[in-house]
C-alpha cells in the first residue's frame, strides 16, 4: 500500500480566513483532522443547522461523526479554556472524548504565562503588539528556552515540576510590579482543568500520524492563525509565536516534508486584520465600514474589531509561494455584493520605486497600486453552482487566478455549509 500525504488547510492572510468552516466542509474526505499550531487565540467559527460554534483549540473536524482529532505536538494548549470549550459542546450534544486525542509533546498554558502577556503587553506602552493576552507568547518562549511543561508531564510528578516553573514566573512577575492577587483563583481552575484533561486520551502524536499514513488514512492538518503571522514571514514584530505556514506542519506533527499532498490556501475576498500592525491596504472610510458590518467583522474569541481593506496580492502571491499552495479557496466574497467597484492590490510604492514583492518590511509609507474591476451588484448568497454566478464576479475569479497563478477550488458565499460552490474539487474528494 502505498503511504497517503497530509494535506495542509491553512490562511494566506493575517488570519480569520474562514478555515474552520472549510475544514468542517472538507472533512468528509478525511478519517484525521489535526491541529499543528497556535492556541487557543485562534477562533474558528462554524455554522450549520441554525447553529452557531467557536472552537478555539479543539481541531474542527469534530463534528463530522466518528473522525480522530487531534491536538498536535506544535500546539500550546490551556487546560481551563479547553475544558470550557468541550463542556460548551457537550451541553449541545458533541461528546468529544472518544473522538479527540492530545500529543503527549503538546506545551501547557499555565495561569502565570496570562500574567506574564499582561504585563509584558502592559510594560510596551504605545508599541504593543496587540497580543489576545492567552499566554501564548509566554508559553511559546519557555518551550524555545526548554523550561515549559507538557501534556506527558501530566503522567509524571506534575505538581513538583508545575511549582518549580511556577516560582520562576512568580519571581519575574514581582520585579515586574504586576499584580498576582488573582493568581490563587487562576490557580484552582487550572488545577481542576488538569484532572479533567486526564480523561482524554495523551498519544505519541508523531508516531500515531505517520501510522495512519501507512495504513492509508487520509488526514487534515489545520492551520490557526494566518501565514502573514508566521513568526519568521509574517509583519514581524506584529506576528504570533509559531510557523503558521505548511513547513509548520512537519514540525508541528512529526511529518517529514515529503509526507505533505495538496495545500489547501484560504483567503477572503478582501482583506482583514485585527491588532496592531501595518495593513497597506487598510480603509478607514464609508467601504471599510461596509466590509466590517456586512462581514460580521468582529473576533471569534476575543469580540475585537477587525480592520478592514482591499484584497492584497501582493502579500497573496508572497504566502502562496511560501506555502506551495496547490488549492485557493476564497471565503465571503458575499461581503462585497453591494459595491460597484472593486478594487485589487497588484503592487506597492515605496518612494519612487514600485514592489511586486514583499519588502523586508511594511511599516514603511506604502502606497499600494491597485487595478479596479467592476462589481456585481447581485446577492451570492443563494448561489449554489458556478453557473448562478453572475459574469461580473467570475470576471473577477478569473482576474485572481491570473493574478495567483493557482486555481481557485472553493467559493464560500456565506457562513453555512450549504453555502459552498465546489469548483475544481469534485473529482479529488
Amino acid at each position: 500500500m502505498n503511504k497517503k500525504k497530509v494535506d495542509v488547510l491553512l490562511g494566506l492572510q493575517w488570519g480569520d480566513e474562514g478555515k474552520g468552516k472549510i475544514v468542517d466542509v472538507l472533512t468528509p474526505g478525511y478519517q484525521m483532522v489535526a491541529r499543528f499550531q497556535g492556541g487557543p487565540n485562534a477562533g474558528h467559527t462554524l455554522e450549520f443547522e441554525g447553529q452557531r460554534y467557536v472552537l478555539r483549540s479543539i481541531p474542527s473536524g469534530i463534528f463530522q461523526g466518528n473522525k480522530l482529532n487531534m491536538i498536535g505536538n506544535g500546539v500550546v494548549l490551556d487546560p481551563v479554556l479547553l475544558r470550557e470549550e468541550a463542556e460548551q459542546l457537550a451541553q449541545s450534544g458533541h461528546d468529544i472524548k472518544k473522538r479527540l486525542v492530545i500529543s503527549r509533546k503538546a506545551h501547557l498554558i499555565l495561569p502565570t504565562h496570562r500574567l506574564l502577556d499582561a504585563a509584558q503587553e502592559l510594560s510596551k506602552g504605545a508599541a504593543k503588539i496587540g497580543t489576545t493576552g492567552k499566554g501564548i507568547g509566554p508559553c511559546y518562549t519557555d518551550k524555545v528556552a526548554r523550561t515549559g511543561l507538557r501534556i506527558g508531564d501530566i503522567e509524571r510528578d506534575f505538581e513538583t515540576r508545575y511549582k518549580a516553573v511556577r516560582d520562576r514566573h512568580v519571581d519575574l512577575l514581582q520585579k515586574m510590579g504586576a499584580d498576582l492577587s488573582k493568581l490563587p483563583e487562576m490557580e484552582e481552575a487550572f488545577y481542576q482543568a488538569i484532572e479533567y484533561l486526564k480523561g482524554y486520551q495523551f498519544v505519541d502524536s508523531e508516531i500515531l500520524i505517520n501510522e495512519a499514513l501507512e495504513e492509508g488514512l487520509n488526514v487534515l492538518a489545520e492551520g490557526a492563525q494566518g501565514s502573514l503571522l508566521d513568526v519568521d514571514f509574517g509583519t514581524y514584530p506584529f506576528v504570533t509565536s509559531s510557523n503558521t505556514v505548511s513547513a509548520g506542519c512537519c514540525i508541528g506533527l512529526g511529518i517529514s516534508p515529503k509526507a505533505i499532498g495538496r495545500v489547501y490556501g484560504i483567503f477572503k475576498a478582501y482583506c482583514t486584520r485585527v491588532g496592531s500592525g501595518p495593513f497597506p491596504t487598510e480603509l478607514q472610510d464609508e467601504v471599510g465600514h461596509l466590509m466590517a458590518d456586512r462581514g460580521h467583522e468582529f473576533g471569534a474569541v476575543t469580540g475585537r474589531p477587525r480592520r478592514c481593506g482591499w484584497i492584497d496580492l501582493v502579500a497573496l502571491r508572497y504566502t502562496i509561494m511560501l506555502s506551495g499552495v496547490t488549492h485557493l479557496i476564497m471565503m465571503k466574497s458575499d461581503v462585497l455584493d453591494t459595491l460597484p467597484t472593486i478594487k485589487a492590490c497588484v503592487a506597492y510604492r515605496i518612494g519612487d520605486k514600485e514592489y511586486k514583492n514583499m519588502p523586508y518590511s511594511l511599516e514603511a509609507n506604502i502606497e499600494p497600486i491597485y487595478q479596479e474591476l467592476p462589481g456585481w451588484q447581485t446577492p451570492l448568497d443563494g448561489c449554489r453552482s458556478e453557473q448562478e454566478l453572475p459574469d461580473a464576479f467570475r470576471h473577477y475569479v478569473a482576474f485572481l487566478e491570473a493574478q495567483l497563478r493557482v486555481p481557485i477550488s472553493i467559493i464560500s458565499v456565506g457562513p453555512d455549509r450549504s453555502q459552498t460552490i465546489m469548483r475544481k474539487l469534485n473529482n479529488e474528494l
